[in-house]
């Protein structure tokens, strides 16, 4: 149930449904399976079909098309908010702005203008399709529960938390699910619900990475910063934690200490 059908992106999109399997099969998309399966697309999937709709609309070559739509996959694949980026077309080039930031995708012609977050309003309605529907069928399981949450926080942030708590409900150890809810308590300013949380999913995965810097992060926002350089220690696999790290320890007047972080956070950006 992760994702959209083929066919509810082909009638989204304005593809045909063998047009949106021909970039699943070039690698311009990485779809999840279903359990028949069948692709199931995920909204970065959604927006990069978008842009291919543009570009075949503006007669852009196939060979320009795939590079552009290749370089754009990349970039947006470090983008944070998808909902914030504006794709367009500027002169021969396809531009991409993400609040105030502007980066070329590739160069490429094309009459291409459209906002992520005017499309995930669109998609929003095939996200609620299918919680509606996976909660009259009632035979879905906890990891199934966990990614329709992952679905629904890419465009209806909140209803996210209800699905994520029905994986909980169905299965008390799916630590991930306890780590997105909690993120999504802490984004609300609900620190003490965000702090239960992420312990539970210590306390089922007890070195969970990202539970671990959640906590950091915590810890971070109340100024307790010995606190939150225990948890960003163990979470050394999340680079972000270095970051975090680094900055701490500048300002405790730790120099060594910062560098050695911001080393190795450049490290682990440059590995992912």
């Amino acid at each position: 149930m992760s994702g959209y059908a083929t066919r509810d992106v082909s009638e989204l999109i304005g593809l045909t449904p063998a047009q949106v399997r021909h970039y699943a099969h070039r690698g311009v998309l990485q779809p999840d399976r279903g359990r028949r399966g069948e692709y199931r697309f995920s909204f970065q999937d959604v927006v990069l079909l978008r842009t291919a709709k543009g570009l075949l609309d503006a007669r852009v070559s196939a060979r320009k098309a795939y590079k552009v739509l290749l370089k754009l996959k990349d970039e947006l694949d470090s983008v944070k908010t998808l909902t914030a980026v504006r794709i367009y077309a500027e002169g021969a080039n396809v531009v991409v702005r993400e609040d105030n930031s502007l980066w070329d995708a590739e160069s490429g012609q094309g009459h291409l203008d459209f906002s992520v977050k005017a499309l995930a309003d669109n998609v929003a309605a095939l996200a609620e399709r299918n919680f509606r529907e996976a909660a009259i069928l009632d035979e879905l399981d906890s990891d199934d529960w966990y990614n329709i949450g992952l679905d629904l926080e890419e465009v209806d942030p909140d209803r996210a938390p209800e699905a994520y708590q029905r994986a909980i409900t169905l299965d008390p150890s799916n630590a991930d699910a306890y780590v997105n809810l909690g993120r999504l308590a802490q984004l609300k300013g609900r620190i003490k619900d965000a702090k239960r949380l992420y312990e539970h999913a210590i306390n089922e995965v007890p070195e969970h990475p990202l539970a671990l810097y959640n906590l950091g992060t915590l810890f971070d926002e109340l100024e307790e910063l010995d606190t939150a350089i225990s948890y960003y220690r163990r979470a050394e696999v999340v680079p972000d934690a270095h970051f975090n790290l680094s900055r701490i320890y500048e300002l405790k007047g730790d120099e060594l200490s910062s560098l050695r972080h911001m080393r190795r956070y450049r490290q682990l950006v440059a590995d992912d």
